[in-house]
């Protein structure tokens, strides 16, 4: 029995005169628009979710414009007065300091973690990676450990040791563990990129004479590139947004970061903020963060591709 499709106000067409490529053109013609139903939902989707991370910082970025009694309680995104009256209050900085030195210090933490970071993972991670010694395994399981350890335990600990040393209201508590590889995360994500590295690179080098130095130096650094960068944009970021650090061991004013800086607009007696600055003290302390990661996000994306190779 033959069997027809019907359409309203289409002639009916019977199937069993179809050709196999109108059979196969009608497949597509399906395919794609069940593809094009799925995109549609995968972008809207998509955009529902960029709308909402993104919103925090557009109301930041367009508080940073309003005054400051037009913050609070405003459920409008398009400002209805404009003002710089906020940046130029920001600029002047809070309590007697300039928003040039809360720059300078956290510049100076961010940038000095960048180094200790990338110079004592790379070492240790060469060392952990590359040279076989008695107890290798135990050091790196022990390392491993101490991500499992909550912050929250050896902050006190560290504090009376920084104290009896007379470092405290220095940048030395928040600097010398960069120095020291005590953070673990790095260490493991170097340890696991040098791993992928081919082993006869290394034997060629002890060929020609060369000793652990002059390989990490000439050989491991440079193919390190993408695993140091990305560990410095990581290491950048989290010491630019530091809170907690910076809050237990500086009490200078002067040696105030940037975050510690924003607490400052909040009055300590009545809990009130001058929102306006605030805000666009912000919006300033973001603009670094953005650059540095713009120009070097490139290397994180080459560092995930590289990270599948295995000579």
């Amino acid at each position: 029995m033959t069997r027809t499709t019907a359409e309203p106000g289409t002639r009916t067409v019977d199937e069993s005169a179809r050709t196999p490529e109108q059979h196969a053109t009608a497949r597509r013609s399906a395919r794609r628009s069940r593809d094009r139903r799925h995109k549609l939902v995968f972008h809207l989707v998509t955009g529902a979710l960029v709308v909402v991370v993104l919103y925090p910082a557009v109301w930041m970025l367009v508080s940073s414009f309003r005054p400051s009694a037009q913050i609070i309680g405003n459920v409008s995104i398009v400002p209805t007065e404009v003002t710089l009256d906020n940046f130029v209050a920001a600029f002047n900085g809070i309590g007697g300091v300039s928003f040039w030195t809360f720059f300078m210090n956290s510049t100076i933490l961010a940038v000095g973690s960048v180094v200790g970071i990338a110079l004592s993972s790379a070492v240790s991670a060469y060392a952990l990676a590359r040279i076989d010694f008695r107890g290798r395994r135990v050091w790196f399981g022990l390392m491993i450990a101490t991500l499992l350890l909550p912050v929250h335990v050896i902050i006190i600990p560290q504090y009376i040791v920084f104290n009896n040393l007379g470092l405290v209201n220095t940048y030395w508590p928040l600097l010398i563990g960069k120095f020291l590889a005590t953070e673990a995360f790095f260490v493991f994500l170097m340890v696991q990129f040098m791993r992928n590295l081919p082993r006869e690179l290394d034997e060629a080098a002890r060929i020609d004479g060369a000793g652990h130095l002059r390989i990490f130096g000439s050989i491991m650094l440079p193919l390190m590139k993408p695993a140091l960068v990305t560990s410095s944009i990581f290491a950048f970021i989290w010491s630019w947004n530091d809170f907690l650090g910076p809050l237990l061991y500086l009490k200078d004013p002067n040696l105030y970061s940037l975050p510690i800086a924003l607490r400052l607009y909040v009055d300590q007696t009545t809990g009130a903020a001058n929102f306006g600055p605030q805000m666009a003290t912000a919006v300033l302390a973001l603009v670094p963060v953005l650059i540095f990661f713009i120009i070097f996000q490139r290397y994180i994306v080459e560092g995930v591709a590289t990270q599948g190779l295995k000579g």
